[in-house]
């Protein structure tokens, strides 16, 4: 389904030398030069440096190689859908999760979703929240991730082509290193962030992350803004290693377990819901009213 040469290159990558790989695989080294010398021929493009030191991906083999792990992943999972097709198992919603887009918040609803559909069941399927992930699983809902929980607004449906059912609203909340001095606080007042640097998505991700930013930036400039790209573990780590304050919400608690989410007095909020296909399925229908009538 896919060129199995990608497997090959990856194996590489991770090895950093065709004798490893060639190991790892159980043939010789000179079969895995073929094969890579082969890829790089088909794609046009130059995947390794060849040093004294062993091999170095280029710029073109570090993007083939996080696409290339979701795309022999995303292969493997087609074959598990075509087989679970054969069993003709209508009643299952696939909820995507990852550490900030937990399962856990959905899984509250789901005895009252069941009251309403009740031979329905759930499967929960794992990835890793990177930013090709994201751009690649919100864009094709619906074939192996039926709806995601987690947080958007208008600018971020259009921009991942998904759609979004709102449940409920999640305050916004910081989160700081449990060694950070703010810790020692269970609620924290705006004042309470002067000083500090804190983590906030960059521009036209959210409104609601700018209308906090637009605020913060007349009305409170002794708070350092620091922009960053995408939710992601390493966003966690660096405001746990580098002692920031995270713009984050009540449901990334358990998150990062060196870092304590704190609430905050002020009026800011985002919606939490739903992310699914443009044109869900009927059965994708159905569990959709069920979780919006159980938030009532």
């Amino acid at each position: 389904m896919y060129n199995p040469q990608l497997e090959t290159f990856i194996r590489v990558a991770d090895a950093g030398s065709f004798n490893k790989a060639a190991g790892d695989s159980f043939i010789t080294p000179t079969a895995v030069i073929k094969q890579i010398n082969l890829l790089e021929a088909s794609l046009d493009v130059k995947l390794f440096e060849r040093t004294h030191r062993g091999l170095i991906l280029t710029k073109a083999g570090k993007s083939l190689y996080q696409d290339a792990k979701y795309i022999i992943q995303y292969c493997r999972d087609s074959v598990t859908r075509a087989k679970n097709a054969m069993q003709e198992e209508t009643n299952i919603i696939r909820i995507g999760s990852s550490p900030t887009t937990p399962a856990q918040l959905l899984m509250q609803l789901w005895p009252r979703i069941q009251e309403r559909i009740p031979g329905l069941k759930f499967q929960i399927i794992p990835f890793e929240n990177t930013p090709e992930n994201a751009r690649e699983i919100l864009a094709n809902l619906g074939k192996n991730i039926d709806v995601i929980g987690g947080i958007f607004d208008e600018t971020m449906l259009d921009l991942r082509r998904c759609a979004g059912l709102e449940l409920f609203r999640e305050p916004f909340c910081c989160a700081v290193s449990i060694h950070h001095k703010l810790a020692a606080k269970d609620r924290l007042t705006i004042k309470d962030l002067y000083g500090e640097n804190l983590m906030l998505m960059k521009r036209d991700w959210s409104r609601y992350v700018d209308d906090l930013r637009d605020d913060i930036w007349q009305n409170h400039s002794q708070i350092h803004i620091v922009d960053f790209e995408f939710y992601s573990m390493d966003i966690f780590n660096r405001c746990e290693n580098g002692n920031y304050v995270l713009l984050a919400i009540p449901g990334w608690t358990n998150v990062h377990p060196l870092l304590k989410v704190i609430p905050v007095e002020w009026e800011y909020s985002i919606p939490y819901g739903l992310l699914h296909a443009p044109e869900p399925s009927e059965t994708v229908k159905q569990f959709l009213a069920a979780a919006q009538a159980a938030t009532k």
